[in-house]
């Protein structure tokens, strides 16, 4: 991989990590496209880290008052009552499903999971769970906003209202995102609004429960980087890592504010869109479904 691969592909890392379109499907899209090797899983959880590290930040606020409430609750009983105490447990229960599956669906993750007609296939298939979920989402609000607080009116939840079959919910949802073209924004949303949640709060845990997966993904795969057959080296990955990381800052930032006021209805035309042209360009055979991917 050159550093001019490396630097794109970091900026696509960025662009798409947090938007319910699927981070990893426009990596190996984008590699396909300008005729590069397939950048591979191990690269792509590695760049991953640059976009967690800009959540972090983001939500730092956030996270502080979580780790300490936790650390608290863990010798003080009171403690665990309060929600950021549960919200640390939450987000260690959510994370135990992508974790175990992760391990034991590695192999596909790494092969037969990127070919390309997988890929487009997920990326219209959650389009358009996504976009029911919205308009589910929609019509709640509508009838909270002309019913007030009216009893008889169900308000969509709030993260105070996070419960443990919701986190594990969550959790699987977020598990879907080990198949590229999922999305772990977009399928721990989705699943967020089904269960009941608003965007932001929907939005906001999908965020804050990628932290650990992420990380311990990226983490996991290092050594994977530079190894002997590997065409990535640590260099590239490293600059990749970092730009992911500083675009995609700016990324959360417009998304968080997209959301409180806008629907998803953009990005599951995107999906569906994108998942067909693909589609079609495969069946074509302008595409190879597993250029530049060796799956055996």
């Amino acid at each position: 991989m050159t550093w001019f691969e490396s630097f794109i592909l970091g900026a696509v890392q960025g662009l798409t990590e947090f938007l319910p379109i699927s981070s990893s499907a426009h990596l190996r899209l984008a590699a396909v496209a300008a005729g590069w090797p397939d950048p591979g899983a191990a690269f792509t959880a590695v760049a991953q880290i640059g976009t967690e590290i800009a959540v972090l930040i983001y939500f730092r606020k956030d996270i502080g008052r979580i780790v300490t409430a936790w650390w608290r609750s863990l010798s003080d009983p009171a403690v665990r009552r309060t929600l950021d105490a549960r919200m640390g447990w939450l987000v260690i229960v959510g994370t135990l499903p992508i974790g175990v599956l992760g391990l034991l669906f590695k192999d596909h993750i790494e092969g037969p999971f990127r070919d390309l007609r997988l890929i487009a296939t997920s990326l219209i298939v959650l389009g358009i769970v996504l976009g029911v979920a919205d308009r589910m989402a929609s019509r709640a609000a509508q009838r909270a906003q002309k019913g007030g607080r009216h009893r008889a009116v169900r308000q969509p939840k709030e993260l105070e209202d996070l419960t443990v079959r919701d986190g594990i919910l969550y959790g699987f949802c977020q598990a879907l995102a080990l198949i590229p073209g999922m999305s772990r924004s977009g399928s721990t949303i989705t699943g967020g609004l089904f269960l009941g949640y608003n965007r932001a709060a929907a939005a906001r845990y999908s965020f804050l429960l990628a932290i650990p997966a992420v990380l311990a993904s990226g983490a996991y795969e290092l050594t994977a980087i530079g190894e002997e057959g590997s065409h990535v080296d640590w260099g590239p990955t490293i600059l990749a890592t970092l730009v992911s990381g500083l675009i995609g800052y700016a990324v959360i930032s417009w998304f968080m504010r997209f959301i409180s006021h806008r629907s998803f209805l953009p990005f599951v035309i995107y999906r569906i869109l994108l998942g067909s042209v693909v589609l079609v360009l495969v069946w074509m055979g302008v595409l190879d479904p597993l250029a530049g991917n060796d799956v055996g």
